[in-house]
């Protein structure tokens, strides 16, 4: 919902209907959480499957507008002929398209305003037998109900965990709530903030990191402690341009930093990045990259170690920052940057798809995927 939003708030009030993968199996193109709006016009934003399905999916929900009834489309191969209207890449999705209106969601207004405004809000919808009773789960409230007190409060207890890691799947449960049963299946998105990355250093490159940074979802912070450079006119697509010292203003910022932040040191000089790496090399972020030459990177090591830094610690920098693709310009290096960032958040080899076997999507689960 969060890739459509602008588009569909104006369209509230009036009938429309989104599209929402809530599972996938093998090889799929979209994620759990993938949305595809229409309205009542036959307006169309968004993708479920990067172009495989959409014509059927639009299809369907103009049939969900017509009738105001909620229904689940499973699309894939299912025998060596496979479907008609299927998934060249071999995967499966499950999409759920409902209809969206006051009668229908009354608490919309209420989720689109928590993701506008990054406070953390779930929406569990139930995608088996009930389909499309929903519960709106934020850290001091619940409004809506699946039907039953215990499924409510099993469901409840999940979401609020889910918010705690940005997660997105189907939960399984008794008809009452009871943990290892399968009668019912609720589709569980949780909203939470974006990720953060913090760019440290006001150079041509970093620039460029931020803007890379915006495209990927994160919201961007620049840091650099000379107000000449860290300026907003060289900063534009920033979320914020902070003028301090990269080390003060990490110290003051910590509690936004865990395990989805991207902290990336392109300052090279000793005096801001060793006080900067110390403290950073000992928070949870999950990317903590550092620019320079071989050269750079032997004296900051040497440096880090004088200050007292572990070898595990110093395991976790990536140094010099990106990947090897030859990079030479502002852009390219903020290209290299963002595929290491997120090579390193996946887990993936980095290597090129044509020298690997096996999915290309790994890790992708038909229940319970995140």
């Amino acid at each position: 919902m969060r890739d459509v939003l602008a588009h569909v708030r104006p369209w509230y009030g009036e009938r429309f209907a989104l599209a929402t993968v809530i599972d996938t199996f093998r090889s799929a193109p979209r994620q759990p959480g993938a949305s595809m709006a229409v309205s009542g016009d036959g307006v169309a934003v968004g993708s479920v499957s990067g172009g495989c399905v959409e014509a059927d999916v639009y299809a369907v929900a103009q049939e969900v507008i017509r009738t105001g009834v909620p229904t689940v489309r499973r699309y894939g191969v299912s025998d060596e002929d496979g479907f008609a209207i299927g998934l060249t890449c071999g995967g499966v999705i499950e999409v759920l398209v409902e209809p969206i209106d006051r009668a229908s969601f009354a608490e919309f207004e209420t989720v689109a305003a928590a993701i506008e405004s990054g406070r953390p809000i779930a929406v569990a919808t139930v995608v088996t037998a009930g389909l499309g009773r929903r519960l709106v789960v934020e850290l001091d409230r619940v409004t809506g109900s699946l039907g039953d007190p215990g499924l409510d409060a099993a469901v409840i207890e999940d979401a609020v965990a889910m918010l705690g890691n940005g997660s997105t799947a189907i939960k399984q449960y008794g008809a009452h709530g009871e943990c290892r049963r399968t009668e019912v299946s609720v589709f569980v998105q949780a909203f939470t903030p974006p990720p953060r990355m913090f760019v440290f250093g006001a150079i041509d490159f970093a620039a460029a990191v931020a803007r890379v940074g915006k495209f990927l979802g994160y919201h961007v912070t620049v840091c650099d402690a000379r107000a000449v450079f860290a300026t907003r006119a060289r900063f534009p697509e920033a979320d914020e341009v902070v003028v301090d010292w990269p080390h003060r203003f990490l110290a003051g910022a910590l509690d936004q930093v865990d395990r989805r932040t991207a902290l990336c040191v392109l300052t090279h000089d000793p005096k801001f990045d060793v006080p900067l790496l110390e403290l950073a090399l000992r928070t949870d972020a999950g990317y903590i990259g550092a620019m320079g030459s071989r050269r750079t990177h032997d004296d900051r090591l040497a440096r880090l170690r004088s200050a007292g830094v572990t070898e595990d610690e110093l395991a976790r920098l990536t140094s010099p920052i990106g990947l090897d693709l030859g990079a030479r310009t502002p852009e390219e290096t903020a290209i290299s940057i963002a595929a290491e960032i997120i090579a390193t958040r996946s887990a993936a080899s980095a290597r090129p798809l044509s020298t690997t076997s096996g999915r290309i999507h790994g890790g992708s689960q038909l229940v319970s995927a995140t």
